[in-house]
């Protein structure tokens, strides 16, 4: 009976082994731990879809992936994308020549195209599209249906009438239909808020000012009240989720810090006030800088309207004066773009150029990315039993910056996306 059990016992380890796949071990002489900013020569162990280990050698039949002398880096983290978006429409009115089903497709495009750029994780800041086409894409790319960054997201960006997200921008007869996110009181944010968590969603966006790319508002007015962001953060919290407050003009920003949201967006005309409270009460600024900057170098084409133009110069102005208070009182800071895709390695050019190291640039969208996510268990950096996310660029970015825009290898929970060798 012994012997049949041992036999038996044998025979069931000898086929689970046999039906594990080989590690892969990832290998470069530049494996960069953007926590301390040293790198060394290591193998990455890769064991489904998690890191199993970092180490000297592989181990005894994995399948290594050599990188040589490219630059190993944790997947990127943008924390301020807007999916559904398609960019080379940047008239106020082109989200009114896009059916749900086209938005969403756009969502899977863009996506892709930042995966392939080494982001491997987003926060999609918002979208005017009433059927929720990024929560349903956070879903589908999660059940592995088809290859997209892992997505954290937020719904309808709530605003007032005439706000930054008020999409009915048409004359008053021809009006669109209402959209729930239009709220003028406390109990209308509340009936907002509680629409976008009814569909899911991880975030909720709120537009605490005017913006620059719409016809109607105006970037230095606080549109929501002092009460309305508590009233939001009081539901949002309560239901375990967060807010993200759009918000430009000084006054704006305050009003959201001190009622008590998680992240502010822009921020363009922090001041000293609002940059040491936001230090104080730990508020996150995602600073969105290469938007603007290439806003005024796009000018009239893509769709862009005057008035938004003459915007973004205006605001521009102030752009550096307050990222400037945000280093000196250490604001936390991370990664995000708001912009198309293709140019997201920008951003890592403009904080670099305006105040961080390339290493600080690098934990933006690494590990200080993770931490506004409360994913630092799982992603932006390097180690045993986070994700599988490994990205490889030719070239050194803690000497150029620049680097972060050649991407050669990317690795996402364990899958190869982008390979300079065989699959």
């Amino acid at each position: 009976m012994q012997t049949t059990l041992l036999m038996g016992s044998l025979l069931v380890a000898a086929a689970l082994s046999a039906a594990e796949p080989a590690p892969i071990a990832i290998h470069s002489r530049h494996v960069l731990d953007v926590k301390s900013g040293t790198s060394s020569d290591e193998y990455i162990i890769v064991r489904g879809d998690r890191i199993a280990s970092v180490a000297k050698t592989p181990p005894a039949g994995a399948r290594v992936i050599d990188l040589g002398d490219a630059t190993v880096v944790p997947g990127f983290i943008d924390c301020h994308v807007h999916l559904l978006f398609d960019w080379s429409d940047l008239s106020a009115t082109g989200w009114l020549r896009l059916t749900a089903g086209q938005r969403t497709l756009w969502g899977l495009r863009n996506a892709q195209e930042y995966l392939h750029n080494g982001f491997t994780t987003l926060r999609d800041a918002g979208e005017g599209d009433m059927s929720y086409g990024q929560v349903a894409l956070r879903d589908a790319f999660a059940k592995g249906w088809f290859d997209g960054p892992r997505l954290s997201v937020a719904g309808i960006p709530i605003s007032t009438t005439g706000g930054h997200a008020d999409m009915d921008l048409l004359a008053p007869d021809f009006r669109t239909p209402p959209t729930p996110n239009i709220a003028d009181t406390p109990d209308q944010v509340r009936i907002a808020a509680r629409h976008d968590l009814k569909y899911g969603v991880d975030w909720v966006k709120m537009m605490g000012t005017g913006g620059v790319t719409d016809p109607l508002s105006d970037f230095n007015t606080q549109e929501m009240s002092d009460e309305m962001f508590r009233a939001a953060v009081e539901v949002v919290h309560r239901a375990h989720r967060r807010v993200m407050v759009h918000a430009e003009g000084t006054d704006g920003i305050k009003a959201a810090v001190r009622a008590g949201v998680d992240t502010i967006e822009h921020g363009t005309m922090l001041d000293e006030e609002g940059a040491k409270l936001m230090a104080e009460r730990g508020t996150w600024l995602v600073p969105t800088l290469e938007t603007f900057q290439r806003g005024i170098e796009i000018g009239l084409s893509q769709g862009q309207e005057p008035v938004m133009l003459e915007k973004t110069k205006a605001i521009l102005k102030y752009q550096q004066k307050a990222f400037d208070y945000a280093l000196k009182y250490r604001v936390k800071i991370a990664f995000g773009l708001d912009d198309e895709p293709r140019v997201v390695a920008r951003e890592f050019d403009a904080l670099v150029k305006a105040g961080l190291t390339p290493l600080q640039a690098l934990q933006a969208a690494t590990i200080n990315a993770a931490e506004l996510l409360q994913m630092s268990s799982d992603v932006g950096s390097l180690e045993p039993g986070h994700y599988a996310d490994v990205v490889a660029l030719d070239g050194d970015p803690l000497r150029d910056i620049k680097s972060t825009a050649n991407v050669v290898f990317v690795m996402k929970g364990g899958k190869v996306i982008l390979s300079p060798v065989a699959k």
